[in-house]
């Protein structure tokens, strides 16, 4: 037994709190296969039009032969990610409307008065402010904001990089996927946004992580596993 000022930790007791709990323990299929390969593919992309993207706006590497073609190579990861993103996003967003009760549209509007509890309760929970707090089978209130959120900021990737991809690209095509921007916004003001995206975006990677990896320890309801299994641990309290 260790005494840490008022906290008293007890190895033995919390081994057999565990057990107990784990007996109870039922597993529930929750992320479908869509919703986890696009989640997958939404990380390998989004890291990769990160990686690329800096380059491109900061080439940190030069080509030693004439034969190499660096900047061509960057150019054409970061197209190709690209586009691998936006058919990811659209299975999501089918996924919205055919998924399960987990996945669908409802789960990503925060609106009711307990939506709007949870949102602040998890805000507190992250924040250290509050030791406990309810963790749904699904997404959290919070989470759902965030993650609607980053599909905002990809949204505004996409436009912003259409817009800029139809410098070199005319025709009817390229501007209605976001040439009719320069109408509104500068070439500087849109590289600017596309840009600064990238950096949310990466700011975003790195506390989801940090945030999984909470949650899965402190409430052990497998949440890491579940996105490769599809199966949460629901503890019946």
């Amino acid at each position: 037994m260790i005494n840490r000022g008022s906290y008293v930790w007890q190895p033995q007791k919390m081994d057999m709190f565990r057990k107990s709990r784990k007996a109870q323990d039922k597993r529930l299929y929750v992320w479908q296969l869509p919703i986890r390969l696009s989640h997958w593919l939404n990380i390998l992309c989004i890291t990769s039009l990160i990686i690329t993207g800096y380059y491109i706006s900061n080439p940190f590497m030069h080509a030693i032969s004439e034969d190499q073609s660096i900047m061509a190579m960057m150019r054409f990861i970061h197209f190709v990610s690209a586009h691998i993103l936006i058919a990811s996003a659209l299975i999501r967003i089918y996924w919205l409307f055919a998924g399960n009760k987990f996945a669908r549209l409802k789960e990503f509007l925060p609106f009711t008065a307990e939506k709007r509890k949870e949102v602040l309760c998890f805000i507190k929970f992250y924040a250290f402010l509050k030791k406990e707090v309810h963790h749904p089978i699904g997404h959290n209130a919070l989470a759902a904001i965030s993650y609607s959120f980053a599909y905002f900021m990809i949204f505004l990737a996409i436009l912003t990089g259409y817009a800029l991809y139809s410098e070199s690209h005319t025709g009817f095509f390229w501007y209605l996927a976001g040439g009719w921007v320069f109408g509104i916004l500068s070439d500087g003001t849109i590289r600017l946004i596309h840009h600064f995206v990238m950096w949310v975006l990466t700011a975003f990677l790195i506390v989801h992580v940090y945030i999984v990896w909470l949650n899965d320890n402190i409430e052990g309801n497998g949440l890491i596993s579940s996105i490769f299994t599809g199966y949460k641990i629901y503890h019946k309290d």
